[in-house]
């Protein structure tokens, strides 16, 4: 067995010398493949375009796969937002919700947001402050938009006291996507009214920063529609009769018709 050792040992040697010669190669291809993987990867990441948005970081919108037009031709109907404000009590809510009855009779897709029903869920962390009030606008927009790019028409009634927040609101929407509904009750009938009795309690000093008592409440420059309480005869006018008008308002702009 040892006298065929020294023969057995060239063949060793070059077998050896082969597998290191091998394992060169590989290494070498591993090497050439990392690298490139390396320069993929970099150029990978180079088509990322995350960015901050506020507080939230490396964040990137994504687009939807199914455009707004495309749904709006499956509803039938165009995506907006009706944004009904005015005093508490000038009936912004009987209003939508009998605009919103209206519109699914004739087979519209609805959404109603209503100010004191958001509260209870989404908003219940918000006070009445200024400052909590444009969050409670500024969160309620942002969800109404998400609706409207849906192709819903979606029906929203908040107090929305300030300008400045629901021009925010407008500005996030497409031109034509938002549509003001000043519902322009005088403060004495929404006081008549009072379905709350938050009038009564705003008066007698129970409750502080009431809109209309002892917080502004600013009027829009140039809303879409404006809502008047009563008709050129004196008559007051009914939430049937409103959103009736509303109603002759959507056909005519197209929004009860879906892209062809």
């Amino acid at each position: 067995m040892f006298s065929a050792l020294p023969r057995l040992l060239p063949r060793a040697g070059a077998a050896w010398g082969a597998s290191v010669a091998l394992q060169q190669q590989g290494l070498g291809l591993l090497g050439s493949q990392l690298g490139s993987s390396s320069s993929a990867s970099g150029a990978l990441m180079s088509t990322f375009s995350a960015y901050d948005v506020g507080q939230s970081s490396n964040i990137k919108w994504h687009e939807g796969a199914v455009p707004t037009a495309e749904k709006e031709k499956l509803l039938g109907q165009k995506g907006a937002v009706l944004w009904f404000t005015g005093l508490s009590g000038s009936g912004k809510s009987t209003v939508a919700c009998t605009l919103e009855h209206a519109l699914a009779a004739r087979g519209r897709a609805t959404t109603l947001l209503d100010g004191d029903n958001i509260r209870h869920g989404l908003n219940k962390n918000l006070g009445f402050s200024a400052e909590d009030r444009a969050e409670n606008i500024r969160r309620i927009g942002e969800v109404s938009k998400l609706f409207a790019d849906a192709g819903i028409i979606t029906l929203v009634s908040f107090i929305s006291p300030y300008k400045r927040d629901r021009d925010s609101v407008r500005a996030r929407l497409e031109p034509g996507k938002f549509v003001e509904v000043y519902m322009k009750v005088p403060i004495e009938i929404c006081e008549q009214r009072d379905p709350k009795g938050l009038y009564k309690k705003a008066r007698a000093g129970l409750i502080k920063g009431f809109t209309g008592i002892d917080d502004p409440y600013e009027e829009p420059d140039a809303a879409e529609v404006v809502m008047d309480a009563y008709d050129a005869q004196g008559k007051q006018r009914s939430p049937e009769v409103l959103a009736a008008e509303l109603i002759n308002f959507l056909e005519a702009k197209g929004y009860l018709k879906g892209h062809s």
